[in-house]
């Protein structure tokens, strides 16, 4: 019998669900859809969808406090001077969400959580040191989440057997740099036996390696010693006594601030070194370290970095005064890096962003990350970058040793411009 009662909420719970499917499709259903029904073309990932009249959102992952902020701070100034001369992306403003990543492994996985945990977060640039990126890398890949580094330099973050699938960077990779320091002890300084010191984070650790085995396979010297520390370690006289007991002719440190400060000056009161040539990498050039360390005791040490006497006017004439102007000198040697970053970035968004009917955009994850892989050709600051499948951008690289002056200064003693693929 036709039972008009049950008919009745029948069809009321079938409208009810027509319209609770026809609300979730205009509220874009979590990501898949715009506000003017456009389907996001990720299904692995999903859509960041900015509506219209919102900022596009980045999200910053660097060392910004600590005895290590400025080489962090240096990359944030960099990624912000290239957000104020791009002006907006696809008629968007550029906002910002700055995480600190404290140059180690808990801030690269607490502060990429808290980027990834923001659906409106585009794509992230950092981190700052290499030790955060290993955890960063891990996280942000897995939710879909680019990160560009303009500072990490471990071979091990862009090794195939090793490299989070998100993750590119526009810095060099160490495999040049050991090498480049390795050719200017042998060839420059005529060093023939040599010692190094790393805290155990993938950057040190990696370029302490790097530089050891080309040191004894392509200049024929040899390591005496290879010896480790840890972050946070005081007294390296152990250590110290135990390198100089061979007399080196080369003492290689490519750690950080605190840490490069404490064996420099201990070094400089261990018998046995006087003569030994002392050294280390970027992570120690800085004004911070020499101050850390003292005039002193750094003055004709070498350190070794990403040559910035770039070829390019735009630098000279437009970057540095901007930079100036803002924020000062500058603090350390990768905003040139993290500007170049950005703008790919940049450039990536608008390749692969899907403009709704009501001004808003989708932006494919997935996509996005495929159009940041595929730069090829681009004109940055630090010359011409071209990215590989395991993300690095920046294949071939000048390298500057430089000699610390009395006066605390940096002067470019040796350059050398290697390609990646000569290194491999």
């Amino acid at each position: 019998m036709f039972d008009k009662k049950r008919f009745s909420i029948i069809s009321l719970l079938a409208v009810l669900v027509l319209v609770g499917a026809g609300c979730a499709r205009d509220s874009g259903g979590g990501g898949a859809a715009g506000g003017g029904g456009e389907e996001c073309p990720d299904s692995e990932f999903g859509c960041v969808e900015v509506a219209s009249g919102d900022p596009i959102t980045l999200g910053t992952l660097l060392v910004i406090s600590g005895p290590n902020a400025s080489l962090g701070l240096d990359s944030q100034y960099g990624v912000q001077i290239a957000a104020d001369m791009r002006g907006d992306v696809l008629g968007h403003e550029i906002e910002f969400d700055h995480q600190d990543d404290g140059c180690l492994p808990e801030g690269g996985q607490t502060g990429a959580q808290a980027l990834v945990s923001d659906p409106a977060i585009v794509a992230v640039i950092g981190t700052s040191c290499s030790s955060a990126g290993v955890p960063a890398a891990e996280i942000t890949s897995e939710k879909g989440y680019l990160m560009v580094s303009p500072s990490n330099t471990a071979p091990d973050l862009t090794d195939p057997a090793t490299h989070q699938p998100f993750y590119a960077r526009t810095a060099h990779n160490d495999n040049i740099q050991g090498a480049a320091m390795a050719q200017f002890a042998a060839e420059n300084r005529k060093a023939t036996t040599a010692a190094t010191i790393h805290d155990g984070s993938p950057y040190a650790q990696g370029l302490a390696e790097v530089f050891a085995t080309v040191f004894e396979e392509q200049y024929g010297g040899q390591v005496t010693t290879e010896e480790a520390v840890q972050v946070g370690d005081k007294d390296f006289k152990p250590v110290l006594t135990s390198i100089a007991s061979k007399s080196p002719d080369y003492l290689y440190y490519p750690v950080f601030v605190p840490e490069g400060a404490g064996i420099t000056q201990q070094a400089r009161q261990t018998s046995g070194l006087s003569d030994t040539d002392l050294a280390g990498s970027d992570g120690m050039l800085t004004p911070d370290f020499v101050e850390a360390a003292g005039e002193e005791n750094t003055s004709g040490m070498f350190l070794s970095g990403p040559d910035l006497q770039f070829t390019n006017s735009f630098y000279e004439d437009e970057f540095l005064p901007a930079y100036k102007e803002d924020y000062g000198k500058p603090a350390s040697v990768f905003h040139a890096h993290a500007f170049d970053a950005t703008n790919m970035i940049f450039d990536a968004i608008e390749e692969v962003a899907i403009e709704t009917e009501d001004g808003g955009l989708l932006i494919p994850r997935t996509e996005l990350k495929d159009a940041f892989f595929d730069t090829s050709g681009y004109e940055g600051i630090i010359g011409t970058l071209t990215c590989n499948e395991d993300g690095d951008c920046n294949p071939q690289t000048t390298i500057a040793v430089n000699e610390v002056t009395p006066a605390g200064a940096f002067e470019p003693a040796f350059t050398a411009t290697l390609k990646l693929s000569e290194t491999e």
